[in-house]
């Protein structure tokens, strides 16, 4: 029986790929809803990582709810993600707007909560739904985390390492390149952990061998790669791995001066130069992604200037930095030495105009150069202009290289050349 569901989907890609493994489980009876007023169901799927995350997940569920107050009948209103493992009953209290809240490791049973409140819909088999654009997917391989960041909050929420049966992922993996996906992208809170939770010992090396031996695979992508993981044994096994796995790393070291990696308790404590000078020794070409936080309880202008030198030494392609956010929970928020939100935000800026100029610097080199272009989706006010990425840039969280050119259509790899750089994103010709 049909159902018609709107779906906000907040947060990271591990979010996204819960989110459709839910509208899966509404089966082939799902209408998707474009605006929550022509929704049966509203399913938001929350972040509730750090403080801003938080605020946009709560003003979220409040804007949804506010739009669909006055409607007869009225859309059921479900809630789920981390901001309700998080908080738990407390939201019920503050947010009676809400019909169901549903922990992360309950997301299974939405279909069945949904066809008791709505009375209709079918039993249906686990399956996921895509949502991406589609040349890509989401392929996630583990839940939670083993490490103890001080700052983090996520081992609280999403509970220890659970990796996920070897068997059941390939299936996965097939499915997504069956529906015409020519890249994958590995996602976990700590993809070099995953199968330490069942021996001791990364499986990462056997899952992506038979990974990489599966048809239809063009790009395989490793995201979120602890810096203690990255050791010369796996790096020498990726090195002989090679194609379709791309020389791409994405390496969370969220900071550079020893004394606030050892308060952070990071799992990596030494000087971060040594993995990245690691990574590049194996792969001189490499494309370097990373994360910092600025503003960490005890931070001093040495540690900050420490920090600054890094970013201008290691020249990456491609990097985030967040102002530190005291998280309830977290042992990181009872330290002294915390830093008013102005420096915090200060010396954020100071470090993404060092990284704008680099990142300006590294895509000037890409100039008539020719690449292979995987095409994400059409620009939505330039007509004949298409989104895409090159190798170097990951789905959502990179810059886009824009492609014009005859015959382009989503999903597929063109080979364009250069025509232009910019700060962050790449102009280009098929």
């Amino acid at each position: 029986m049909d159902i018609r569901v709107h779906t906000i989907s907040l947060g990271c890609p591990k979010n996204r790929v819960d989110t459709e493994w839910m509208l899966g489980g509404f089966g082939p009876g799902l209408i998707h809803a474009p605006e929550p007023e022509e929704a049966e169901v509203i399913l938001v799927n929350t972040c509730g990582f750090i403080e801003p995350a938080v605020n946009e997940s709560l003003q979220t569920i409040l804007d949804t709810a506010e739009r669909v107050a006055s409607l007869r009948p009225r859309p059921l209103l479900v809630v789920t993600g981390c901001l309700v493992s998080r908080y738990g009953q407390e939201l019920g209290r503050e947010l009676p707007e809400v019909d169901l809240f549903l922990e992360i490791a309950r997301q299974g049973e939405l279909g069945v909560h949904v066809r008791n409140l709505l009375g209709r819909g079918e039993d249906t088999p686990p399956s996921r739904l895509l949502t991406t654009a589609p040349g890509f997917a989401y392929l996630k391989i583990a839940e939670g985390c083993d490490n103890r960041c001080r700052f983090c909050t996520i081992p609280s929420i999403r509970g220890p390492l659970k990796s996920r049966p070897e068997a059941d992922i390939l299936e996965d993996a097939r499915r997504c390149l069956d529906q015409g996906r020519s890249e994958l992208v590995l996602i976990a809170q700590d993809v070099t952990a995953y199968g330490r939770d069942r021996g001791g010992k990364s499986a990462l090396p056997g899952l992506l061998r038979d990974l990489t031996r599966l048809s239809g695979l063009k790009w395989l992508r490793l995201m979120y790669l602890y810096p203690a993981g990255l050791d010369r044994e796996l790096l020498s096994f990726l090195a002989d791995l090679g194609p379709p796995l791309l020389p791409y790393f994405d390496i969370p070291l969220q900071h550079a001066h020893p004394e606030i990696l050892a308060s952070m308790g990071r799992p990596f404590r030494r000087d971060p130069r040594e993995v990245v000078e690691r990574v590049r020794s194996f792969f001189p070409q490499a494309a370097l992604r990373t994360t910092f936080i600025t503003g960490y309880p005890g931070e001093t202008e040495i540690h900050f200037k420490a920090l600054e030198s890094f970013v201008r030494e290691a020249r990456f392609n491609h990097l985030g930095v967040f102002p530190y956010y005291p998280e309830d929970g977290s042992a990181a928020a009872a330290l002294p030495g915390q830093l008013p939100g102005a420096v915090k935000k200060r010396r954020r800026d100071a470090i993404m105009r060092i990284q704008s100029g680099i990142s300006a610097d590294i895509l000037r080199e890409q100039e008539g150069q020719e690449l292979d272009i995987l095409v994400d989706c059409p620009h939505e006010e330039w007509p004949g202009l298409f989104e895409g990425r090159a190798w170097f840039q990951a789905p959502e969280v990179d810059g886009l290289t824009y492609v014009s050119g005859d015959g382009l259509v989503s999903g597929r790899m063109v080979r364009a050349t250069v025509e232009e750089a910019k700060t962050y994103d790449l102009v280009t010709l098929a």
